[in-house]
């Protein structure tokens, strides 16, 4: 079995400028830009998959690791919820120059000390992510071979590209995602990835959005919280 841990931080450190507009008018261009950077190669497949290029998390993602990132924001909204706090409004959102991501407390139940951190459950991560970006229907199998020699191009191969290319031809399996989550901290792990990997724009995105938090059974003010913990910590990246 590959590194989940390592794949999922190729899907999230997307710190890469000039990626905006979609994945077919972009994939050469961040190949060509991977060839160039070769500390970024990794965040390739983060823009290639999603089906909102163009917006990327702020700060240190890549750093501290995608876990990391998505377990510390997930903790970070789950906190603000137990407390009673409002969501936090847009302009709460921290500057790409003033990085707030942390990784969340070893004894929180979020991230690589807890269930949410083993290799299992990391996979989980990324078939989330993945069923979300092919929310919008929009990848088909011209779209599918294309992200897949890009994805390939940007040293994704092996196992773990066998793993992408099969979650992008197969139905989404909600039920099996939605049941891999056995601990709240898990369910909002899965959310907030989920959301990390579009921008809602459309309501079939919406919608599946909306669905899996209702089989992940979060009270709307949680979600609320995710997204707008998600929402603060995403900025556009220089065209």
């Amino acid at each position: 079995m590959f590194d989940a841990k390592k794949l999922l931080d190729q899907f999230l450190g997307s710190q890469v400028p000039g990626l905006g507009g979609s994945v077919r008018d972009r994939a050469g261009d961040a190949v060509q830009t991977a060839k160039n950077n070769p500390m970024k190669t990794g965040a390739i497949a983060a823009v290639l998959l999603g089906t909102k290029t163009g917006r990327g998390i702020a700060g240190n993602a890549l750093a501290i690791g995608g876990l990391a990132a998505i377990a510390g924001l997930g903790y970070q909204a789950y906190k603000n919820y137990q407390a009673g706090q409002a969501p936090a409004a847009p302009s709460d959102a921290p500057s790409a120059n003033n990085p707030v991501l942390l990784p969340p407390p070893v004894e929180s139940g979020f991230g690589p000390a807890s269930p949410a951190g083993s290799n299992e459950f990391v996979l989980v991560l990324i078939r989330a992510m993945i069923a979300a970006a092919k929310a919008d229907g929009h990848i088909d199998d011209a779209e599918r071979a294309l992200i897949m020699d890009k994805v390939k191009a940007a040293d994704v191969s092996g196992e773990a590209a066998a793993f992408i290319e099969h979650e992008l031809a197969s139905p989404t399996d909600i039920d099996a995602i939605v049941a891999a989550a056995t601990t709240e901290e898990q369910r909002v792990e899965l959310y907030t990835a989920s959301r990390l990997t579009i921008e809602p724009d459309s309501r079939a995105e919406r919608g599946y959005l909306d669905l899996l938090a209702g089989r992940l059974g979060l009270a709307d003010q949680l979600v609320d919280h995710i997204e707008a913990t998600v929402s603060s910590a995403k900025v556009t990246l220089s065209q």
